[in-house]
């Protein structure tokens, strides 16, 4: 059946990227709150807030739909958890997003993951219903009081960047069920394997990047043609394929660390 969707409920709720208030959140979200017209009827979203949350990450979650569009642009790995779950590699380094400036902007012209785009909201789910509701990480660093940007009209209706969130987090959560079906028959296929990238930057510095799997191109091909038709079938070989030629970005990531080390050098 499918899930209703509201931007206000009354009622607490887990996240569905996640586990709920008494177990862990999911990347970047501490404190993820529904949207209610009554509590939040003078709060906004904060103006010009940046991208400074994702300033420490090197690898960020992205749904399968996207990966031909990811692949473009970064590598793309899996977690080396039983989810398998796709993720877009940011960087080499530890707590280091090669994408993100000093003013916190994003590279020009770069594809930006749809998991970056819906922050600060995400969807949750009311224990024992089946309503997903808006929620939005209530931080400091993402509010404020009677800003241009309010959550809700003066007449308690949704405000229209409300709704847009809700319409982009019920997109997003169409998308990641996909991706967990996806993943689900990547790892089952047993043709992921986990794999370490020895990068050499500059003349002398070296970097081993590990704690991710790719699929093995031999073991792909000795699929059983019963496999590759169902995956065909439901749309999945073009994101096999988007993983695969997605190897050709680690040579931009290995670039771009090679020019950031020279700067710190110099």
């Amino acid at each position: 059946m499918a899930k209703k969707e509201t931007p206000a409920p009354k009622t607490p709720a887990q996240t569905k990227d996640g586990a709920g208030p008494a177990g862990r959140f999911p990347l970047f979200y501490s404190n993820p709150v529904p949207l209610d017209k009554q509590k939040h009827a003078n709060l906004s979203l904060k103006k010009n807030m940046g991208l400074s949350f994702v300033s420490k990450v090197n690898a960020v979650p992205v749904n399968a739909i996207e990966m031909p569009q990811i692949s473009q642009f970064y590598p793309i790995a899996f977690s080396p958890d039983e989810n398998a779950t796709p993720v877009a590699i940011l960087g080499l380094r530890d707590g280091e997003n090669l994408f993100l400036d000093a003013k916190n902007h994003w590279a020009a012209d770069m594809y930006i993951p749809s998991y970056i785009r819906r922050y600060p909201f995400i969807f949750s789910e009311v224990p024992g219903g089946d309503q997903l509701t808006l929620c939005m990480d209530m931080t400091d660093a993402t509010v404020q009081e009677n800003g241009d940007q309010p959550f809700f009209e003066k007449d308690g209706s949704a405000s229209p960047l409300a709704k847009s969130a809700l319409e982009f987090c019920k997109s997003y959560h169409a998308a990641a069920l996909q991706t967990a079906a996806f993943s689900k028959a990547i790892a089952a296929s047993g043709v992921l394997v986990e794999r370490e990238a020895r990068i050499n930057v500059g003349d002398k510095a070296r970097i081993n990047f590990s704690g991710f799997r790719i699929i093995d191109e031999k073991k792909f091909a000795e699929l059983p043609d019963a496999t590759i038709l169902e995956w065909r079938k439901n749309g999945w070989l073009a994101f096999v394929y988007a993983h695969l030629f997605s190897g050709a970005q680690w040579q931009r990531l290995t670039r771009i660390l090679s020019e950031k080390m020279q700067k710190e050098a110099a």
